[in-house]
């Protein structure tokens, strides 16, 4: 296989797992959509906001409770399908930040939550462009695992060793560097840390609904699952995680 399949399968193995993505994945903090208005110089509320590669819609629905006026753009049908359900009130499109279903200068922010890794920024970039308006702002940001606090440490290099995918490398995508290779556009960078507490089963179920394990297989990801359940009730005796992630959010305007 390769590594544009690769790219290509990963990022379509969502569609299967909507369900499983959207009731176990972490959402974001308020303080992020704070450093957001912050970075963009202007409040959400009354923006025209897209959400790109929207996914089950965690980020989008943030921003709709904000008071923004969101439309989001999904590719994947089983993700899509998922979206619909929960947020039957806010609008979806089908299409990719590579190629977007948007006319030209008609929004005033556009955000990628855990989803510009999938664009092909020599695309992505100038489509941002041509649909932001004059003093726009492009927003991109990932939760990323806190490496640095031991039993995460630990998980990540079990995951590599079983997997053969260093969680380290996969989590270096969210520099400047890597989300425009060519510097077209000057992004802002801010890091927000936070953390949520969810019972073991929601851990391991988040960790299953990432495109590593579901390419993978069930029997490998469950071989994996089923261990870890074991060495996880020993860090945490009452069965309860505290996951721990870094945002890193990057923001550039538009002239």
């Amino acid at each position: 296989m390769t590594a544009a399949s690769s790219h290509s399968t990963r990022a379509h193995s969502f569609n299967a797992a909507a369900a499983q993505y959207a009731a176990n994945r972490p959402s974001y903090p308020p303080a992020l959509l704070d450093v957001v208005e912050e970075l963009a110089g202007r409040p959400l509320a009354g923006a025209r906001v897209v959400d790109v590669g929207a996914g089950t819609g965690i980020a989008t629905a943030l921003l709709h409770a904000r008071g923004a006026e969101v439309i989001a753009v999904e590719p994947g049908e089983g993700m899509a399908a998922q979206f619909r359900r929960a947020h039957p009130a806010i609008p979806l499109v089908r299409g990719t930040g590579d190629a977007l279903p948007l006319a030209d200068s008609s929004a005033d922010l556009l955000t990628y939550a855990q989803a510009w890794h999938w664009t092909d920024p020599a695309h992505s970039i100038p489509e941002a462009m041509r649909v932001l308006r004059p003093g726009g702002a492009l927003a991109l940001w990932w939760n990323t695992y806190v490496l640095g606090i031991p039993w995460i440490a630990a998980q990540a290099r079990r995951i590599q060793n079983h997997f053969g995918i260093d969680p380290a490398e996969e989590q270096a995508g969210t520099s400047a560097r890597t989300a425009d290779p060519e510097g077209r556009v000057d992004f802002s960078r801010r890091v927000v840390r936070w953390s949520r507490r969810v019972p073991v089963d929601t851990h391991l179920a988040n960790l299953g609904s990432h495109s590593m394990f579901l390419v993978h297989g069930e029997k490998t990801s469950t071989t994996f699952l089923t261990a870890e359940r074991t060495r996880l009730l020993e860090v945490f005796p009452d069965g309860i995680v505290e996951e721990s992630y870094d945002v890193h959010l990057l923001v550039a305007l538009t002239t």
